[in-house]
């Protein structure tokens, strides 16, 4: 793990209007991320685990303090810059997996690069190359209805992946899977991390993915109340 610093949150502070009240889902957030770091925010439902990756990805803002991402500060995003940041610089990974289903694998994954300014050529290549990362250039002109759970979640690995995005968001994402294709996607998912240099952020519960990580973010009623760097477990 590199030590530049590309996420960094101070005092970060997020609250839903519940009725006539508030809810405090995140209550003084500060933390710092670097390049490359293989981390998971973890915690019981409810306790601000989705909420802080979603102002991470900039699909939320704060209500008050700080979260920078790439030096940028998310609350002072227009729309459309939000939205650059999404498409140029960070990639999502679904419990759902989120693909369309009247496109081929291939479509799926040319689709994150079609709001890029890049040649057919070059959108190709990226393509393969990020499916040959998760093992599916035999699968490029399946439907989702055609795969399985695995192979529909490594398709959504290579989606988030193709444009080599700087850092991978990631809710759950072994939540549908069973332990033997959980194994693989996240095997796949700590390669990519060390070849790339890819910074992977979980929003997770399940003990197959701690195994994997490299630092554990524990998070309890929009608290942190554990930050740890460990090693993760051989496999």
């Amino acid at each position: 793990m590199e030590n530049s610093s590309i996420i960094k949150t101070e005092n970060l502070i997020k609250r839903f209007p519940v009725g006539k009240t508030d809810f405090t889902a995140l209550n003084g957030i500060n933390l710092t991320m670097g390049t490359g770091e293989f981390a998971g925010l973890v915690g019981p439902s409810g306790s601000g685990k989705t909420t802080l990756l979603n102002i991470i990805g900039s699909l939320d803002t704060p209500s008050e303090g700080t979260a920078y991402v790439l030096g940028k500060s998310i609350s002072l995003l227009t729309h459309a810059q939000s939205a650059k940041l999404r498409n140029h610089h960070i990639g999502f990974i679904f419990q759902t997996y989120n693909l369309l289903p009247v496109y081929t694998v291939y479509e799926n994954v040319e689709f994150a690069l079609l709001l890029q300014k890049m040649t057919g050529a070059d959108r190709k290549k990226a393509v393969m190359d990020a499916l040959e990362w998760v093992g599916l250039t035999d699968k490029i002109y399946s439907k989702p209805s055609m795969l399985s759970g695995g192979e529909c979640q490594r398709v959504a690995i290579a989606r988030s992946m193709v444009k080599r995005p700087e850092i991978v968001l990631a809710d759950e994402p072994t939540a549908n899977l069973d332990s033997k294709n959980s194994h693989h996607i996240l095997q796949t998912m700590k390669v990519l991390n060390r070849e790339l240099k890819t910074t992977f952020i979980f929003a997770t519960h399940d003990e197959k993915v701690m195994k994997y990580l490299d630092r554990i973010i524990s998070l309890d009623d929009g608290k942190v109340v554990k930050d740890e760097i460990l090693t993760a477990e051989k496999y």
